[in-house]
């Protein structure tokens, strides 16, 4: 299977921001970012396995460093950073740009993790990636140790969901729950 360069999993999708999209500050949602991302990134994705099909296996990380506001239009840019054997991680980048001043500004940063899909739903090895730029190059060589980290928080999560329960609040034994009289 031949490497590929993170240029040929490149999505850029551009974006005007609707009063839809706005929450009680009149900046966007962070809900309807965090959509955005995982379109773009499935579709790097998808690119660069040359898939059918690829899932999401990980929201990594969104770190919000500027609101957009209704007046910004939201440029999402995504494009594999990193891959394991059988998982790809996707960088993706979100410039805002005040659409009257020109004003551009860095809004986001994600990492997704995601996994590529044979046509009976089982994961498939996934191309290397080649980093060329120096961009490319550091979230390449930093790939690595986010590799750890994640294995370290599905272990974590794995752990987690053997001692957290299934039942509903209001259903567990001999407990109130609850500030509603009505549910007592």
């Amino acid at each position: 299977m031949e490497a590929k360069s993170p240029k040929e999993s490149l999505i850029v999708n551009t974006d005007q921001v609707m009063i839809n999209d706005l929450n009680n500050y009149n900046t966007l949602f962070g809900g309807v970012l965090m959509k955005k991302l995982d379109n773009n990134a499935t579709l790097s994705a998808r690119r660069h396995a040359r898939v059918k099909e690829c899932v999401t296996a990980s929201t990594d990380s969104i770190d919000f460093l500027h609101p957009i506001h209704q007046t910004d239009s939201v440029c999402v840019e995504s494009f594999v950073s990193y891959t394991g054997n059988r998982s790809m991680e996707i960088f993706c980048k979100v410039i805002a740009e005040d659409m009257i001043t020109g004003e551009r500004r860095m809004a986001a940063t994600a990492f997704l993790t995601f996994v590529a899909l044979d046509e009976d739903k089982k994961p498939v090895q996934v191309p290397d990636v080649v980093p060329e730029t120096e961009e490319e190059k550091f979230l390449y060589e930093s790939g690595e140790e986010r590799a750890k980290t994640r294995r370290i928080r599905r272990k974590h999560s794995k752990e987690l969901t053997e001692i957290i329960g299934l039942e509903k609040p209001w259903e567990k034994e001999g407990e109130y729950v609850g500030t509603n009289a009505s549910q007592s």
